[in-house]
């Protein structure tokens, strides 16, 4: 890819000169004789560096600098000057300039320095690409499904991820906690910071301290050197930790102190060091029931539950089977480098009627099962686990008159009609949440 080369000085046999040294080797060079001119340049071609003269008949190059690297931050930016003064050049570097350099003096460092700011601007555009990939695979569009039940979900998580606030994420296991919290994170003003994952259930109480807080070198055997913790690893980002549910109580309350104050000590350590990040929690507990029982600390249960999103599990979100399988499918068929394959409709049925106690996890596992399996170019159900094809299908039954489900759906029904489908009257006069009201109408097929 060719590299664009802006250079801007009022001398117009020097800029010529340096015009045809930079296309010497390989580059484009665009001139400019003033400071006016060559801003418009900028905004109208991708420069990857400006060669700027200090003195011009507009302005000074120096404060010019700060202009560029404010409006193009990935352009690089070179000083040229005939009289080298300290201070321009300390300023020059405040300003953002790559270097400062003296005309004559210095002409043999312009070909050398040209290729290392270059080589800056591709890195720092490299950075880029990928944190906008990993924005992209965490972004909330790519959370597949269409049921309401989760639509609801998404838009609490992205209302909350503007703010500072600490969020806590509940639902069973595999229905996709830390998805949202990566989400939640990219869609913050901590985007592009550090997403720091601990899995509080994975660690023995002394090593899940380590991993915390970090530690000084001999604070315990095997201590050799100083360790960084997650907590000082996720300064300015989010720290997530799942399963938090799992995380003994004496830790606990060293975690309630560091949310309080933002401060914390490393083991074998006296000095409290500081941190600022965001928590975001996961747990498949019910915490309450854990806090009034004892097992978990209250004081950080309230701490935890400033905002709590409840993930549905996937037998509550029938809808987002297919869209989910059909994912999977294509993932799964391109990894293995396989032909397209297309899937049955009974192989769709025995996926919607199967309540999935692993939630999309164990979908994931199965689809990726069935396609290794798969002989030709179609998924039927012969391929799926056994508990899958012979389960006893509940779902489509027609409800006995006499069963509570019979009941249930029959009273959301004439409430519904009542409010004259108006979902969130209909919710609180059930006294129960929009949510579940969703869930309701997908697991009855109420329009």
């Amino acid at each position: 890819m060719l590299k664009n080369i802006l250079i801007i000085d009022d001398e117009d046999k020097l800029r010529s000169l340096l015009a045809r040294i930079v296309k010497s080797e390989g580059f484009d060079a665009l001139e400019a004789a003033d400071l006016k001119s060559g801003f418009k340049k900028l905004e109208q071609n991708d420069i990857d560096v400006v060669l700027c003269d200090v003195k011009l008949p507009d302005g000074n190059g120096v404060d010019f600098a700060q202009k560029i690297k404010t409006a193009f931050p990935l352009t690089e930016v070179i000083l040229l000057t005939a009289y080298g003064k300290i201070s321009d050049g300390v300023q020059a570097m405040k300003n953002g300039a790559f270097d400062y350099i003296v005309k004559g003096d210095d002409n043999d460092k312009i070909i050398p320095l040209l290729y290392k700011a270059l080589e800056k601007v591709q890195l720092q555009k490299k950075v880029k690409q990928l944190e906008k990939r990993i924005s992209d695979k965490y972004s909330f569009d790519t959370i597949i499904g269409k049921s309401k039940g989760l639509e609801q979900v998404i838009d609490l998580a992205q209302k909350v991820s503007k703010t500072n606030s600490t969020v806590l994420l509940t639902g069973e296991t595999g229905t996709g906690k830390e998805v949202f919290a990566q989400a939640i994170h990219e869609n913050s003003n901590r985007a592009g910071k550090s997403f720091v994952a601990l899995n509080c259930s994975t660690f023995s109480k002394e090593i899940l301290e380590s991993e915390l807080f970090g530690h000084k070198q001999g604070a315990f055997t095997g201590a050799i050197k100083d360790k960084k913790g997650f907590i000082e690893e996720a300064n300015g980002g989010t720290l997530f930790l799942d399963e938090i549910g799992e995380m003994p109580l004496e830790l606990q309350a060293k975690l309630l102190r560091v949310l309080e104050t933002s401060e914390y000590i490393p083991i074998g350590d006296t000095t409290p060091k500081k941190s600022n990040f965001r928590l975001i929690a996961a747990t498949n507990r019910d915490l309450k029931t854990e806090s009034e029982e004892h097992r978990f600390r209250s004081d950080l249960f309230f701490r935890l539950n400033i905002f709590e999103i409840k993930i549905p599990p996937l037998r509550e979100r029938i809808k987002d089977i297919e869209p989910l399988t059909r994912y999977f499918v294509d993932q799964f068929s391109n990894t293995g480098n396989r032909k397209t394959i297309t899937i049955d409709p009974d192989f769709l049925q025995k996926l919607s009627t199967y309540k999935w106690p692993g939630n999309v996890r164990e979908l994931k596992n199965v689809i990726e099962r069935s396609v290794i399996l798969v002989n030709g170019t179609v998924l039927t159900s012969e391929v799926l686990p056994y508990e899958i094809q012979h389960q006893t299908d509940t779902n489509n039954k027609i409800l006995s008159a006499f069963s509570m489900q019979s009941i249930e759906k029959l009273h959301i029904q004439k409430v519904l009609n009542y409010a004259k489908g108006n979902k969130a009257e209909t919710a609180r006069l059930l006294e129960i949440g929009v949510a579940t009201l969703y869930r309701k109408l997908d697991e009855y097929n109420i329009q």
